[in-house]
């Protein structure tokens, strides 16, 4: 795993404490981590089925592409 950081309103920050004070997730960073995973999940449809192998050829194609 990489560490990053990000910029997020107050508003969603105070959320993702509230349900991490509630027990629902354990950290915060696991909140988001697995808010992405469903996002990426319903935007990439496919990319639940690929290996990092092939989400990698992906990624390099889409940039291919844009040059």
């Amino acid at each position: 795993m990489k560490i990053i950081t990000i910029n997020l309103p107050e508003k969603y920050l105070q959320a993702i404490q509230i349900l991490n004070d509630m027990g629902v997730y354990p950290s915060r960073s696991e909140a988001i981590r697995i808010a992405l995973h469903d996002f990426l999940t319903k935007e990439l449809k496919m990319y639940k089925d690929l290996d990092d192998d092939e989400f990698s050829k992906l990624i390099r194609s889409k940039i291919n592409n844009k040059n």
